[in-house]
């Protein structure tokens, strides 16, 4: 009996120590990150800059994710890769923490405790500019409070020793990975502000390059593939997530409806002249969401 005792002792022991040790590891990889300069930039008043910043947060997809209200959101089932994820309250958070603080999260994948995000895709919005994070900022804060009871975010024992080990990849390093923007505005201006739309818009699912996602299911297509689309059945695609051949897209069809309606004409030419300019050129190969296979 003593040694079955001590046995069960040592195991418990064991796994004690494992435990802590992910933790304690886990929590120094969530850690390790490097914030940029304080933002600094003034967030504006004027009612035309906080319109700018809804349509910002509508079409980047604050609403989908943090609710319609910005009331925050409780994954649940949802989603429980991470055990629990929460979305929380926008309007409340602007309004609570620093422009510096709140652009931290949005652009870097840094939450107010100085860890590294989890599930917030800052990476999506890594390229937005000042000025638009500004009236992003602006809106936040004019936005009207709705509170919910919501409960605390929770990351799993299987995440964290994914990041212990090296194999989870937090919102701070998608962030540093996202390809600077690259068409030169005086020289091609529409392409310029396609593609700022597409890395501020569509990289949160098809790659940080645009050029398809395979890391999680399901993979996302390379965006090149916009070439075989006509103008028109581009902009239905924007707006219902039914693609070419009427077939309906499981992720576009959420995702589509709530977000890109409200692009102008303009922006579905200009995304549109960007996207269909992929197909001459190759994709990069070998990039973690894209692994070689």
């Amino acid at each position: 009996m003593r040694i079955a005792t001590l046995t069960f002792l040592a195991i418990a022991s064991m796994a004690a120590v494992a435990f802590v040790g992910v933790y304690a590891l886990s929590e120094t990889k969530l850690r390790d990150v490097e914030l940029a300069p304080a933002f600094d930039e003034p967030i504006p008043t004027d009612a035309a800059a906080i319109e700018r910043g809804r349509h910002i947060a509508r079409t980047r997809g604050c609403f989908g994710c943090h609710g319609q209200q910005l009331q925050g959101k409780d994954f649940g089932e949802q989603w429980d890769w991470p055990a629990r994820a929460v979305a929380p309250n926008l309007a409340a958070y602007a309004r609570a923490n620093s422009p510096a603080t709140v652009e931290a999260a949005i652009r870097q994948g840094i939450g107010r405790n100085g860890k590294a995000l989890v599930s917030m895709p800052s990476y999506n919005f890594a390229r937005l500019t000042d000025d638009d994070t500004a009236a992003l900022i602006a809106f936040l804060q004019s936005a009207p409070l709705v509170e919910i009871p919501l409960p605390k975010p929770k990351l799993g024992w299987s995440v964290r020793l994914g990041f212990a080990l090296g194999v989870e990849t937090h919102m701070a390093q998608w962030t540093a990975r996202v390809p600077r923007l690259r068409i030169d505005a005086q020289k091609s201006p529409q392409r310029a502000r396609g593609e700022y739309l597409a890395m501020t818009m569509c990289n949160e699912c098809h790659g940080l390059d645009l050029r398809g996602a395979t890391i999680y299911p399901p993979p996302a297509p390379d965006l090149a593939i916009v070439a075989s689309y006509e103008r028109q059945a581009f902009e239905k695609l924007l707006h219902t997530g039914v693609a070419a051949g009427g077939r309906k897209l499981m992720l576009m069809s959420l995702v589509a409806p709530d977000r890109f309606p409200d692009l102008s004409d303009d922006e579905v030419d200009d995304l549109y002249w960007f996207l269909t300019s992929l197909a001459d050129e190759p994709a990069p190969g070998n990039v973690f969401w894209r692994p070689a296979r």
